[in-house]
């Protein structure tokens, strides 16, 4: 059922005292000074930005985000609260979060608990209190840094060591971050997607059985899959494709995931081609959709701003049609090696990225972007029904 639970305001502030809590380093020394939020202590990650105006606890809660610290370039973040039924994974892989403002006090009925408590409770490390269009705009012109968010409310802050922390922090190329996300043991699951009227549910009678790879699902893409009438067995990252073929499936689905596709690749690509060889369909998002390319034979590259946001329109060259969605990877798959057989299906119109493939002659197809973006757009779930098809029709 549904949150009914009231939530309790309780006083909180980020404090009145001017002086600093917290910090932002970039690994080229740029300082931004602000105000502490959530758990006291340093994260280090490749700092993006994310131009989604609803969805905070989502976004902090989807493992696509291993490795990241996240600007938020609207400013009133906290406005819904938190709760546990909008979790997209147990356990939150961003490494930190930007505001430009004081966090927002919660208006809504399903909040149970102030972002700032919640951030707290997830050893999640942020500061506010900056300028975040700077931020934004410095990410846009020289790509995605190095930084170092460093909370501590003695305001004692050492500037260059912080710096040089930034700066030899690795970075997402080569990275396999799907190994840290995924779950080690196959799983099952039958939660369909949220109604305003019954909360989550359970599918009344599955139709078809998916084998669904976590490299770092969300968990509203398996409720998407129940809620299209399919029996959803999740099997870990490292599965092989002896142990997802043994499940018997009627398709199998790759999910997203964080890091470089190349570097989760080396395991998880043989591993693809073989599904493909199957005959079984296969639907990949997100990660899943750029190890599908290497699998064919194409390759990736790493992107300087990356997509993430909830306002990313994407053309369906099939049809013509134009989508809204939602999207978050910072490596894209480079159209111009699209093997011969395999057919570009989407693009994105803000900067022509490839966003779709399908393969002639076989029922295998993905997408860059989130399909199940949860609170939305949800221009493109039919996606979901799409895949089912294919496995009816097989």
């Amino acid at each position: 059922m549904p949150s009914t639970q009231p939530y309790a305001p309780e006083p909180w502030s980020t404090g009145s005292d001017s002086r600093s809590s917290a910090v932002l380093v970039l690994a080229d020394g740029s300082v931004f000074s602000g105000r502490g939020i959530g758990a006291a202590g340093e994260a280090v990650g490749e700092v993006c930005f994310n131009t989604a105006i609803t969805g905070y606890e989502e976004i902090l809660t989807d493992p696509s985000y291993a490795g990241q610290i996240i600007t938020f370039t609207f400013p009133h973040i906290g406005n819904a609260g938190c709760n546990e039924e909008d979790l997209e994974a147990g356990k939150p892989a961003a490494r930190g979060v930007i505001l430009r403002a004081d966090i927002t006090g919660p208006s809504n009925y399903r909040a149970h608990e102030h972002l700032d408590a919640w951030l707290k409770s997830k050893n999640i490390i942020g500061i506010c209190g900056i300028d975040t269009r700077a931020l934004t705009r410095r990410i846009r012109e020289k790509g995605m840094p190095h930084g170092v968010i460093h909370h501590d409310v003695s305001g004692d802050f050492d500037h260059p060591a912080l710096a040089a922390k930034a700066a030899a922090w690795p970075g997402l190329n080569g990275m396999d971050l799907a190994i840290t996300v995924t779950r080690t043991q196959t799983e099952a699951w039958d939660e369909t997607m949220w109604d305003w009227r019954q909360g989550y549910a359970r599918p009344a009678k599955p139709v078809h059985h998916v084998v669904a790879v976590d490299y770092g699902v969300k968990r509203n893409i398996l409720r998407c899959l129940a809620s299209a009438g399919c029996k959803v067995t999740i099997v870990p990252a490292t599965a092989t494709a002896e142990e997802i073929l043994g499940h018997a499936p009627d398709g199998v689905f790759l999910s997203n995931g964080p890091g470089d596709p190349a570097a989760t690749g080396v395991y998880a690509v043989p591993v693809i081609r073989q599904l493909i060889n199957s005959g079984k369909p296969v639907f990949g998002i997100c990660l899943g959709h750029q190890m599908l390319a290497l699998a064919l034979g194409a390759r990736t590259g790493k992107m300087p701003q990356g997509h993430h946001g909830a306002n990313h329109p994407v053309k369906d060259l099939t049809t013509g049609k134009v989508e809204i969605t939602s999207m978050n990877h910072g490596f894209t798959v480079l159209r111009e090696t699209l093997p011969k057989g395999v057919r570009e299906t989407h693009i994105s119109l803000f900067d022509g990225t490839n966003c779709g493939l399908a393969v002639e002659g076989k029922p295998v197809f993905s997408v860059q972007y989130h399909p199940e973006a949860s609170p939305g757009p949800q221009d493109s779930t039919y996606l979901f029904e799409r895949f089912a098809k294919m496995m009816g029709a097989k």
